[in-house]
């Protein structure tokens, strides 16, 4: 017993000060939030012919938003699998991934980047700060996903990210839930077992779409086995994508949901 505890004292303190410090060193090879920057050449669509899933949209320059012109070139995160195949495709550089992990928002327009996209979108829920902003408990489903996004949720509640310190915590049942955390592209096997935990859940319901599967259907949108994401099965407030969604990008977005200001 007592090589235990002086093992433990040597590790010494394991849980990160995000946000109260800096982040966790990210890999290398990450790839963030994309930049969209420069003018693409007529008739360029190398970097569209480059994606797999139709992510990126090229527009005509007369093309207008309201008022405003917008780019040719709209990358939608809720598609993207960043796999970083534009960016090297393209033979203008117009097409970076930062090391950004603000990859969330609480709206799905806003999940579509252009050159003029701010660093990071809104992701607070005037609901989850009136009624869960220091305790959200949340009820997982995995929708006929891969195991990738569930494993790094699950990420979130190990000793070095340890979200229970700010109320957050995972619950069997979703009637001891406040938020329904869907991964996977909503297979039609669990449709209804989605709807069922989703309507088991107590008022006022928050559903957190983790993963670009869940967003759009990933790589399997357009098959008929799937529903391209749970939005036309249940409502969502908070869009996390990415495939997975790195533990930080998870962790940032539920902190922002929750209207805790992050560095």
């Amino acid at each position: 017993m007592f090589r235990v505890l002086k093992s433990r004292l040597l590790q010494k303190h394991r849980t990160f000060k995000y946000p109260n410090g800096p982040a966790p060193q990210l890999p290398d090879r990450f790839l963030g939030r994309p930049v969209l920057s420069g003018r693409c050449p007529d008739g360029c669509r190398i970097c569209a012919d480059s994606c797999p899933y139709q992510a990126i949209a090229i527009r005509s320059r007369d093309e207008t938003i309201g008022n405003s012109a917008t780019m040719p070139v709209e990358l939608d995160m809720g598609r993207c699998i960043f796999c970083g195949a534009c960016a090297r495709a393209c033979p203008e550089g117009n097409i970076v991934f930062s090391s950004n992990w603000r990859l969330a928002a609480a709206r799905r327009e806003d999940l579509v980047v252009t050159s003029e996209s701010p660093a990071e979108a809104e992701c607070r829920s005037d609901v989850v700060c009136r009624y869960y902003r220091h305790s959200l408990k949340l009820r997982q489903v995995s929708a006929g996903g891969c195991n990738a996004c569930e494993a790094d949720s699950n990420v979130l509640g190990t000793p070095a990210w340890d979200m229970g310190r700010f109320g957050i915590s995972f619950v069997a049942s979703p009637r001891h839930a406040d938020a329904l955390l869907v991964t996977g592209p909503v297979s039609r096997n669990m449709k209804l077992a989605l709807e069922k935990t989703f309507a088991a859940l107590p008022a006022p319901k928050v559903v957190v779409a983790c993963g670009t599967c869940t967003i759009s259907g990933g790589p399997f949108a357009g098959h008929s086995e799937v529903e391209d994401g749970a939005e036309s099965t249940v409502p969502i407030d908070l869009f996390i994508p990415g495939c997975p969604p790195h533990p930080l990008t998870i962790l940032d977005a539920l902190l922002r949901l929750q209207g805790i200001k992050t560095p």
